[in-house]
């Protein structure tokens, strides 16, 4: 099977599963497990990976509109190296402290890839599913797509720095609690808004027309893309950009954007059915763990 096929097997046999997070007693449980060779482009630093695989973890938990209160990590490399460890620890800290959260520990091990396992939870009162979207409504984006996309661009050509500053990016955790009484549907675009919009169709049973112009596109996409069509790539299927992706009644938008003042934009409306982008049909594309 591939990993989208083993995962519907697996969400069939774990209805609590949930969607980004499974939901536990008014606690959500993520976790989220990164490897060198698809997550960690050479001359990723440790600081980065820890940031970015907490974060990964984090992220799931705002899109159920839930407070994080707490994070882990299960560690392995090939070898255990004090400055990289350190350096690891540094960045799973900080972006849990950048969300109010906490680094609370994990576990160590060895093996023959850099690979982190990372788990959050937190808590929610109402936490926002994937299945909630009816027609009329809007669809929403927070920040802006591609900053991942840009940043394998960049290490790609070497610039190391530049890469890893994009790769840091802030979990939406602060918009995902501010969006949760108004929103219907929500989820993270950890695997591009093109496959995002897919599955929060099939959960909700609806279909979505996207208007590219109004999709907020990153500034660093510019500095990378070949072309338009290269432009749009990078900003709907590349993923893993960790934004949120929700749903709006007509009447909770303007206390949406009153709420997230600044970052959230309407790119097109919830329909009956089908997925198109400018009218042509979006196809199902985004990352996916090969």
């Amino acid at each position: 099977m591939d990993e989208r096929s083993a995962l519907r097997r697996l969400a069939a046999a774990l209805p609590a599963a949930g969607d980004d997070a499974a939901v536990v007693d008014g606690l959500v449980v993520t976790t989220d497990m990164l490897h060198e060779t698809t997550d960690f482009p050479a001359g990723t630093t440790r600081y980065t990976a820890g940031w970015r695989s907490v974060g990964a973890s984090l992220s799931d938990v705002a899109a159920m509109g839930a407070e994080p209160t707490a994070a882990v990590a299960a560690y392995a490399a090939p070898s255990l190296v004090e400055t990289e460890l350190e350096e690891f620890l540094e960045g799973a800290r900080d972006v849990c402290a950048s969300v109010g959260a906490e680094y609370v520990g994990g576990d160590l091990d060895t093996g023959t890839e850099f690979t982190v396992a990372s788990t959050a939870i937190g808590e929610a009162a109402e936490p926002v599913q994937r299945s909630g979207a009816e027609p009329g409504e809007v669809v929403c984006v927070t920040g802006a797509l591609g900053r991942t996309a840009a940043g394998l661009r960049a290490f790609e050509d070497s610039d190391v720095e530049r890469g890893n500053d994009l790769f840091q990016f802030s979990p939406r955790v602060a918009a995902g609690s501010a969006l949760a009484p108004h929103a219907s549907a929500m989820m993270d675009s950890s695997d591009g808004i093109a496959r995002s919009l897919h599955q929060l169709a099939a959960a909700s049973g609806v279909g979505f027309d996207i208007v590219w112009s109004d999709v907020p596109v990153h500034d660093a996409v510019d500095e990378y893309a070949t072309d338009t069509a290269d432009r749009r790539t990078m900003a709907t299927t590349v993923g893993e950009d960790f934004e949120l992706v929700c749903t709006l009644p007509p009447d909770a938008v303007d206390a949406a954007r009153e709420a997230v003042p600044g970052s959230l934009s309407i790119v097109g409306e919830v329909t009956e059915h089908g997925i198109r982008l400018d009218g042509e049909p979006l196809a199902d594309e985004g990352y996916t763990h090969e």
